[in-house]
């Protein structure tokens, strides 16, 4: 979890929320800030769609910043279920705990009345983001679409709510209610139960025009030229059939690569030497050199 920082932003209209969002290096458009400020006013879950590396993820990070808020993570995955996501009992603790007492003669009410309190409940990132105190947090439940349907359909009573029931101590209710990002690689499509109760954006690709100065904002010492060179180069290789099209994560790690060459401009030499920073599979790799890299590096050469 995240520490929270002393909050510096109003944010009472969109202006506020791009111009917060520049101040944590996001670039972001008037469409996605629109979609932060009316996921803050109403107030309602957001959930971010999106290819891998269009900085979904990245949205509740700067969030937390800007709020001067904890961020807390839940990172979905096949098979993640309350235990992981909510809570979970001590087990090693209770049953040392219940040795102790029968070692000291303890009524076994008494014990077990004690070891079913909160001082043996390990809490999860949903029960962290209920029980938080002080200022609300920015709950990221990331790539929702990994975990399984009945997960899903948990989530639907949580975000409703914002209550959690632990039979034994009974129902724990969020004092200020997180904020909610919900970021989907689109692997399968969400129930219509879950969108229902969310806004809804869609991240894209960025153009070259906004590539180019995400990597001017994200990777010190970059010059214009090159900036732009990387951008076009990209931005043509995601219109080629490759297995793993590069995100915009994987720009800035080829950006920051090329930075570490101290390289000021794009060539097909350094270009076919550094493919591993942007491109994931071998096929794709070998595809580019054998037949399409002069044709990239002469679309970059052309942006100048």
């Amino acid at each position: 979890m995240a520490t929270a920082q002393q909050a510096t932003h109003s944010l009472e209209s969109i202006d506020d929320v791009q111009e917060a969002l520049g101040t944590q290096q996001y670039v972001a458009d008037s469409s996605l800030s629109t979609a932060i400020y009316l996921a803050l006013k109403l107030p309602k879950p957001l959930l971010l769609e999106g290819e891998a590396g269009v900085g979904k993820t990245e949205i509740a990070k700067v969030l937390a910043a800007i709020l001067g808020t904890d961020l807390i993570r839940l990172q979905c995955y096949e098979g993640l279920d309350v235990s992981h996501a909510v809570y979970e009992w001590n087990y090693p603790r209770q049953m040392l705990a219940i040795r102790a007492a029968e070692a000291s003669h303890e009524s076994r009410e008494a014990a077990m009345a004690e070891i079913f309190s909160e001082n043996y409940l390990i809490k999860r990132p949903l029960l962290q983001a209920i029980e938080h105190r002080g200022r609300a947090p920015v709950l990221l439940i990331d790539e929702i679409d990994r975990a399984d349907e009945e997960f899903e359909a948990f989530l639907l009573e949580l975000l409703s709510d914002f209550q959690v029931t632990v039979p034994e101590i009974g129902t724990l209710v969020a004092e200020h209610p997180p904020i909610v990002i919900i970021t989907s690689n689109r692997t399968r499509e969400l129930h219509d139960a879950l969108k229902r109760r969310c806004l809804y954006h869609w991240i894209d690709y960025p153009t070259v025009d906004k590539e180019y100065k995400i990597v001017q904002t994200k990777v010190p010492g970059v010059n214009d030229r090159l900036a732009m060179q990387i951008a076009t180069f990209v931005a043509e290789l995601r219109q080629i059939d490759l297995y793993k099209v590069p995100g915009v994560a994987e720009t800035l790690d080829w950006a920051a690569a090329l930075m570490a060459l101290s390289q000021t401009e794009l060539s097909s030499e350094v270009a076919s030497t550094t493919l591993g920073a942007i491109l994931k599979h071998q096929e794709d790799i070998q595809s580019i050199r054998k037949g399409k890299l002069d044709e990239l590096i002469g679309a970059a050469n052309s942006s100048d």
